[in-house]
């Protein structure tokens, strides 16, 4: 593991110039985020990668504990708070807008959480403060940033409330998270990010335990909010069918890595990797028979601590003795470009990827 300084840059690393500054708003490069237990270390996110434009939309998709909301809260300087925070060993790079964050003071990083980046959390009863009203905490999150009268940024929380389609705002301004519905919070929430138009939005899984009427009204506050502020958006799912209605690009993630990403037309009408295979297979669909049973991806999710040597897919994959000897349980791959900003971390060769899907995947989806 790299050895962090105090400031949390890599011991001995060179000194980054502007021209090492990426053109992307959000970059992340080979991201790293280990906890220490009495067990072992955990790699969350083992060397990570990607990048995200103003105004489009990254899902990142991938079973539970694939370490998709470790980077999340990496990318918001959260890792560092509390204390088990101390402990965390992260390393890479996170450049938002020109600005590298893992080194950053976490004073820096604080200024910038909540009016440059902003967070929708899973539950939004569990982050939300049961003591104080909706309004109080809309008002307290404006006012970190703007020097302006309680007044004023009462005004705002309502109007953001308006926004996100509660209704009678002025009203519900004063009203607890517990008073509010499950798809309310979660609008509540949505106003509570934006309230300060950030340029970086962050959705953990925005529509778990909402009911598919109340989803689909999420998803498109989401989608109408990003062309009103031009925002850049990772969404954190484990949904395919809310990929397939929001995201402009696609990141698998297995094991704490990324097994593939690509265009999101191209992660489903021609996937690259066993896992992405299995995981579109395991997608309810309206348009396949009723009798048909969903396929699911067989096994287990790997263990964080002990990840599976080489490809750490191999145990499940059902081609991994396709390619010749022991490679897939020995060398790990390496993400590879098999297309036009498509790229995927498989042993299987290009020929056999498209002979298995066209002749054994496809016909069964």
């Amino acid at each position: 593991m790299t050895e962090l300084s105090k400031t949390g840059a890599a011991v001995g690393e060179p000194t980054r110039s502007p021209s090492d500054a990426p053109r992307a708003f959000l970059e992340v490069r080979d991201l790293k985020v280990h906890f220490p237990t009495d067990d072992g270390l955990v790699k969350s996110v083992d060397g990570l990668s990607f990048q995200v434009e103003k105004g489009k939309t990254l899902s990142i998709v991938g079973e539970s504990g694939s370490g998709k909301s470790v980077t999340s809260l990496a990318i918001m300087g959260l890792h560092r708070l509390g204390a088990r925070g101390k402990n965390v060993q992260m390393s890479g790079e996170i450049w938002l807008d020109g600005q590298e964050l893992v080194s950053a003071a976490p004073d820096e990083v604080r200024k910038l959480r909540g009016r440059e980046m902003a967070m929708i959390f899973q539950d939004p009863l569990s982050a939300m403060h049961p003591y104080y009203t909706i309004g109080n905490q809309i008002v307290e999150a404006y006012r970190v940033h703007h020097d302006v009268s309680k007044k004023v940024a009462r005004k705002r929380a309502v109007e953001m409330l308006d926004r996100v389609g509660i209704p009678e705002p002025a009203k519900r301004v004063d009203s607890y998270p517990h008073e509010f519905s499950g798809g309310m919070r979660q609008r509540a929430m949505i106003a509570m990010a934006l309230v300060n138009n950030p340029e970086l939005l962050i959705a953990d899984e925005p529509t778990t335990a909402l009911d598919v009427t109340v989803q689909a009204q999420i998803l498109d506050l989401i989608r109408d909010l990003q062309k009103e502020f031009g925002s850049a958006v990772v969404l954190i799912t484990h949904d395919l069918g809310v990929v397939a209605e929001i995201a402009d690009d696609v990141l698998v993630m297995y094991g704490g890595r990324c097994v593939e990403r690509g265009p999101v037309d191209e992660i489903f009408e021609q996937p690259q990797h066993p896992y992405t295979w299995g995981l579109l297979g395991s997608m309810p669909r309206i348009d396949r028979d009723t009798s048909d049973r969903l396929i699911p991806v067989k096994g287990q999710p790997p263990s964080l601590i002990n990840v599976p040597s080489g490809c750490a897919f191999h145990p499940r994959c059902p081609y991994a003795d396709v390619p010749k000897g022991d490679v897939t349980r020995t060398v790990r791959p390496e993400l590879q470009q098999v297309g036009g900003g498509h790229w995927s971390a498989c042993h299987l060769s290009q020929e056999d990827r498209t002979r298995i899907w066209t002749e054994e995947i496809a016909p069964k989806l």
